[in-house]
């Protein structure tokens, strides 16, 4: 498996893949990320997926970032926030300790796909907890109450709880055939609509309602006006322009069992209208 961080293309071409390294230097993992970004926005309107493949953690995960100034974290922070607003849908599969930038990430996407051997670990350096922005992402996604027990007890998550909580959406003991068919399932909804959709999501915890409210009705205008341009897409290339509408044709022979019948119903023969003569 290439740890070098270069993203490329699977086989089938559905995804963009990128091996995620945790031991590699800060600065490596932020240009590796943004690499990948600016793969999958030059791709569009293609229908990517970006699958992350996060590495077990080195023999001490728990320590990280290591030697790095403010402005390393911050340029990290930013490229993990720019992967949560792209159109494409990003999938990740992790196995073993997961920790430091594995985690940031994983906590960044929309599909996540953990080993049996699954362990979450929030870094920790001196007995104190990293307080990056993986902290942020865990109280709005399992609320206040429960992300107060996991990031200031420190356990360890294993597999079968982070999927309870819903930090990982499929545990699979064959986590790249999982991996194949969630890009091919998923991958028909990977574009900037999923985008909006995602940014809904993401706000909606702290949204007030007359906030939350606006950005939902443009989102449904949008859909809408979506929905409009799709159907005059489909109506113009009719060669008539005509609705599609099926003909009521008979099928099996004249109407009513006669053999004069008409597509408005019995005709009437002479010798059956009133007042004929036998």
């Amino acid at each position: 498996m290439r740890t070098d961080g270069t993203p490329r293309r699977t086989a089938d071409g559905l995804a963009l893949t990128l091996d995620v390294d945790g031991s590699r230097p800060l600065p490596e993992l932020t240009a590796a990320l943004d690499t990948a970004c600016d793969l999958l926005e030059a791709a569009r309107p293609e229908r990517l997926v970006l699958l992350l493949r996060l590495l077990p953690a080195p023999h001490h995960p728990r320590s990280w970032p290591g030697d790095v100034d403010v402005r390393a974290v911050g340029r990290w922070e930013k490229a993990v926030h720019r992967l949560e607003r792209q159109g494409a849908l990003a999938l990740a599969v992790a196995a073993g300790p997961c920790g430091g930038p594995a985690l940031d990430l994983l906590l960044a996407t929309d599909f996540r796909i953990a080993a049996p051997d699954l362990r979450l670990l929030l870094p920790v350096n001196d007995g104190h907890f990293w307080p990056g922005l993986a902290v942020y992402r865990l109280a709005r996604q399992l609320g206040g109450a429960r992300a107060r027990q996991i990031v200031l007890w420190g356990d360890a998550l294993g597999a079968d709880r982070a999927l309870e909580l819903g930090l990982v959406d499929q545990v699979s003991a064959d986590v790249t055939e999982a991996a194949h068919t969630a890009t091919v399932l998923m991958g028909r909804i990977s574009d900037r609509e999923l985008a909006v959709r995602r940014a809904l999501l993401l706000e909606a915890p702290s949204a007030e309602y007359s906030d939350a409210v606006g950005a939902h009705l443009a989102a449904c205008d949008r859909e809408l006006r979506r929905l409009a341009a799709t159907t005059a897409r489909t109506t113009e290339a009719r060669p008539d322009g005509a609705p599609d509408v099926p003909l009521e044709v008979p099928l099996d022979g004249p109407q009513d069992g006669r053999p004069d019948a008409g597509p408005d119903g019995p005709r009437d023969r002479p010798s059956d209208a009133p007042g004929a003569r036998p």
